[in-house]
């Protein structure tokens, strides 16, 4: 690793970290709860809370990392499916409408119930998730749509002079839920119908059979949502003078990061679940700092776990992101003649909810210096970034302070 006399930054972010108490942690969150000694020397800098997510918008991962790169998701957002188009390659025209299209699991039962099982049949692998769609691509008939494999249950549908104005719901926001009237809905919303037509192309599919036989969850639906248009962002260095590269397994993240100029880092074995490569991430983020100035790790793990409504999982994402990733990153940095670290959840993702919420999320950054003078850790979490009382309202902001632009 070479020195260079230019101040570098690295952001790190672990998707829905935040939490609320728990009662079988004692009252403590998920953060509290976990051993974590590098974010902790972190926050002894400096720590507080920003509003990732502006009044009246969604509480998702596109928004609130928006918010996290300094882009005004109320300016800029127009939804979350075109940055994850921008990722896979695909090139929105003018026209398109590009719709995220999970694979989930339905489970009908009594009084004709149709319940969100799973947001990601259960995990699917990339390899099975690729071979179910490739059924839809040749049996699913959407007149000017076209489907694009993604990864796991992750996957695109751009459809050309789409409907616009949809009111779409996020399938990770109704996990246990009765679905019956809106999937029965006939009205002008043609997306219920289409995702009704995917259900006996996947009933008896090959991969669902094998996947029922061992006793997983089926890939029985799809789920379109997050719709929107291409936006236009303006360059990160540009606004900056920084050049940036991300790092994510989410192509929601890397298609954020194509928007706003950064190259893409690939990660061999990022894989966006508890499994993720996480020493490979801060390795790689640290690598690219050799060349770039500005790295973005986002690591996914933490907001699964939520999702999963599991807080032990939640915990060891937490502790794995902050020894295998934020701690070798502490150590690469000092090689550096001078650095800029952060570290940030984007957004809630209670356990208890399953679901990501909108309140304050806690960051911490620190300088080489500060952290070399820093005489006592502080603990990084929701309660200590209250108590600082350092609070962004407009969370785009944030990132001027961390770069020393304001």
């Amino acid at each position: 690793m070479t020195s260079d006399q230019k101040t570098k930054y690295l952001f790190l972010v672990g998707d829905g970290m935040a939490d609320y108490p728990i009662s079988e942690l004692g009252g403590k969150t998920p953060l509290e709860a976990a051993h974590t000694p590098n974010m902790d020397r972190i926050a002894s800098c400096r720590i507080g809370r920003l509003k990732t997510i502006p009044e009246g918008m969604e509480p998702g991962s596109d928004v609130a990392n928006l918010s996290l790169l300094g882009y005004d998701p109320g300016r800029y957002h127009t939804g979350r499916s075109p940055f994850e188009a921008a990722s896979m390659g695909v090139n929105l025209r003018q026209d398109d409408m590009a719709f995220r299209m999970n694979l989930v699991t339905l489970n009908w039962g009594q009084g004709g119930k149709i319940v969100m099982k799973s947001h990601s049949s259960g995990d699917i692998t990339t390899p099975e998730a690729r071979c179910i769609v490739e059924t839809l691509t040749d049996e699913l008939v959407i007149r000017d749509a076209v489907i694009y494999a993604g990864v796991a249950y992750r996957h695109l549908l751009v459809w050309k002079k789409g409907p616009e104005n949809l009111l779409t719901i996020p399938p990770h926001d109704v996990l246990d839920q009765d679905m019956a009237s809106y999937l029965n809905g006939n009205g002008e919303d043609p997306i219920p119908g289409i995702i009704r037509s995917s259900w006996p192309l996947l009933k008896d599919h090959p991969v669902n059979i094998s996947r029922a036989e061992r006793g997983l969850s089926a890939a029985n639906s799809i789920w379109l949502w997050g719709e929107g248009k291409a936006p236009t962002l303006p360059l990160f260095e540009k606004k900056y003078g920084l050049k940036g590269g991300v790092i994510s397994a989410v192509d929601l993240l890397k298609g954020i990061g194509i928007y706003a100029g950064f190259c893409t880092i690939d990660v061999k074995g990022a894989t966006g679940y508890l499994d993720t490569n996480y020493l490979g991430k801060a390795e790689s983020a640290l690598k690219g700092l050799d060349e770039l100035d500005f790295v973005f790790v986002h690591v996914e793990a933490p907001d699964e776990a939520g999702h999963n409504g599991s807080f032990k999982d939640k915990i060891k994402a937490i502790q794995d992101f902050d020894k295998k990733v934020v701690g070798t990153a502490l150590k690469g940095l000092a090689l550096f003649d001078d650095y800029r670290i952060a570290v940030a959840s984007d957004h809630f993702t209670p356990v208890i909810k399953k679901t990501h919420t909108s309140e304050p999320a806690p960051f911490a950054w620190a300088s080489k210096r500060e952290l070399g003078k820093a005489a006592k850790n502080r603990p990084f979490s929701e309660k200590e970034a209250v108590k600082s009382g350092l609070f962004f309202e407009n969370g785009h902001e944030m990132i001027d302070s961390f770069i020393g632009a304001s």
